[in-house]
């Protein structure tokens, strides 16, 4: 059953800008872009981190998450990333849609009214219990970490 996700616009937002969207037929990430409340642009300097509005609010079925990713293209050829990727916009979160962008290349990078800067993909969520117990069970990979399992 594919979700519904109900979207609302900020009162000062641009009308024009599209709604998110799946831009290929095979795409699980549907498309966000920036709404800015002066319709223009500003620039993101190396390493500078900023939150870029999309003038949105959005509800999220129960059982569902957003979760906000990276455009591959603008990380490969910009270095845009998101700092806290996967950004996750739970059901009961009703505020503002911010996207928050990183710039980790090299160069500044102009960030434009209504241009596409972050992915949204919407998943089912299972929350669980959680319960104190004396002992958990044993594995072969038992306590090994970060990097333990050897580079192949």
């Amino acid at each position: 059953m594919r979700p519904e996700i109900n979207v609302v616009r900020e009162d000062w937002a641009d009308p024009d800008v599209a709604l998110p969207s799946y831009e290929t037929l095979g795409a699980a990430g549907a498309d966000i872009r920036a709404n800015l409340p002066d319709r223009g642009q500003f620039v993101l300097q190396p390493m500078e981190r900023r939150v870029v509005p999309t003038g949105l609010r959005v509800e999220i079925p129960a059982g569902f998450e957003a979760q906000i990713r990276p455009r591959s293209g603008l990380a490969l050829k910009h270095g845009i990333s998101l700092p806290n990727t996967p950004g996750t916009i739970d059901s009961d979160y009703r505020g503002p849609l911010g996207v928050l962008l990183i710039n980790l290349g090299t160069q500044p990078y102009v960030i434009s009214h209504g241009e596409r800067i972050a992915q949204m993909i919407v998943a089912p969520v299972v929350q669980a219990d959680f319960t104190l117990v004396d002992a958990i069970g044993d594995t072969a990979r038992g306590a090994g970490g970060f990097g333990s399992t050897g580079k192949r």
